[in-house]
């Protein structure tokens, strides 16, 4: 371990800064919309459907290009996708400000997603050039962790950017529009510290000879599904319940107003900003990963029977669901780089990414039309009911992927998920 220490470069904690600070951004532009729900209804006389749209096509066009960008990382390298995909966000988020009307908007957010998923990935990529896989955990978390800020701002920014929601809805678009091109900037300055020192990565980007293809993802282990299973399903009840119908379940089933429910939604992700690094130490740590990825899934099923069926403190089911929220992405994003080999990982991801944004898609679709459906609002809050019944079946199906995933890592066909660790 020691040896292996030595031959780290310091500059990968430059590198881990500045892919946080691009994903932050993009972050918060992705969560732009929730707390503007209201809002678009009111001023835009947008309905549920509508508003779900917005979400879904983040992952829409996802589907058919994210497996795309997996390989466009293997075959062209991390760093020029990154680079292509922070100027496309930027661009996205600028239409969907700037839109004067549902269809220019919906086509910007269209866009940015396809944007942020590229992002996301090749950074995830960018980290694991840089960081070796004994010590990967508390990078990926640390960058997760980090990149919740934005999240978090963006649930929060109805309080300290009032000015500008009193202004109009318009205003708060052009704020996380601004936000991205701080991403973008990130971007260009990793590039230009790549240019400069990327001798010193860990591993290189894929050699020509040892590109991956199509047919890889015939190949991929078992473990390799189950944990697929896991980031589809998990992402299908968190991002559409917090980031798109979770603000307007606090202010119209539990009776807060927009500023109050706006904070106890950026709880979950401000608990996760410090939770989230804490996972990955132990994760690199002692191993049990697959152990932790249950514990968070059932944490989050929890959850869901707390806000239906209780009357406790909204304080308690935003630290639960923050809590998960930290070990399952925390965890299960380092794992995945665990199962598949370099030149294949950006393949991997993109496959994932390609699933995870069919199900996104019909997730948001499906709650908002459910809500629709059966006339969800103020007057009518036994309407968020079905929504709330449908996140439940799809968190027990997560439940029994991870159980799938930590039963074989019990056995003789394990990876490691359970057993690899640090020394110190």
């Amino acid at each position: 371990m020691t040896e292996l220490m030595t031959r780290l470069s310091p500059w990968r904690w430059v590198v881990l800064a500045l892919c946080a600070v691009a994903i932050s951004g993009h972050y918060y532009e992705y969560d732009v919309v929730a707390p503007l729900v209201e809002q678009l209804r009111a001023e835009r006389h947008f309905s549920h459907t509508a508003i779900g749209t917005l979400n879904a096509v983040l992952s829409l066009p996802n589907i058919f290009f994210a497996l795309a960008a997996g390989w466009a990382i293997d075959r062209y390298t991390a760093t020029r996708v990154a680079l292509t995909a922070a100027v496309a966000g930027f661009i996205g988020a600028a239409l969907t400000a700037g839109g004067s009307d549902f269809l220019l908007v919906t086509l910007g957010r269209m866009l940015f997603g396809m944007a942020e998923t590229g992002l996301f990935m090749a950074l995830l990529a960018i980290l694991a050039q840089w960081f070796p896989k004994a010590g990967i955990g508390i990078a990926v978390t640390l960058f997760l962790s980090l990149a919740r800020v934005g999240s978090y701002s963006a649930d929060t920014s109805p309080h300290w950017a009032a000015v500008l929601y009193a202004k109009g809805v318009e205003y708060p678009l052009w704020l996380g529009a601004g936000i991205t091109g701080v991403s973008l900037l990130a971007v260009l300055i990793y590039w230009l510290v790549e240019r400069r020192v990327g001798k010193e990565k860990v591993l290189p980007a894929a050699p020509t000879h040892e590109r991956a293809s199509w047919s890889d993802v015939l190949t991929f282990n078992r473990s390799y599904w189950y944990i697929l299973g896991l980031h589809v399903l998990y992402a299908s009840v968190f991002f559409p319940f917090r980031s798109t119908f979770g603000i307007g379940y606090f202010e119209n089933v539990k009776g807060l107003t927009n500023v109050e429910a706006s904070v106890v939604n950026s709880w979950v992700f401000f608990t996760a900003v410090f939770a989230t690094p804490f996972f990955g130490y132990v994760a690199d740590r002692y191993g049990r990963r697959a152990t932790m990825m249950l514990f968070g899934t059932l944490l989050m099923t929890a959850t869901l029977l707390v806000l239906v069926f209780t009357h406790w403190s909204l304080w308690i089911s935003t630290a639960m669901m923050g809590i998960s929220f930290a070990v399952v992405p925390g965890v299960i994003w380092p794992s995945t780089t665990m199962l598949v080999e370099q030149r294949r990982l950006g393949t991997a991801l993109g496959l994932i990414s390609v699933v995870q944004n069919i199900a996104l898609t019909g997730a948001n679709l499906a709650a908002g039309g459910l809500l629709d459906l059966y006339g969800a609002s103020k007057e009518n809050p036994d309407g968020y009911l079905p929504m709330m019944v449908f996140f439940f079946i799809i968190s027990l199906t997560a439940l029994w992927s991870v159980v799938a995933l930590w039963r074989r890592e019990q056995g003789p066909d394990a990876l490691g998920l359970e057993t690899i660790r640090t020394k110190a």
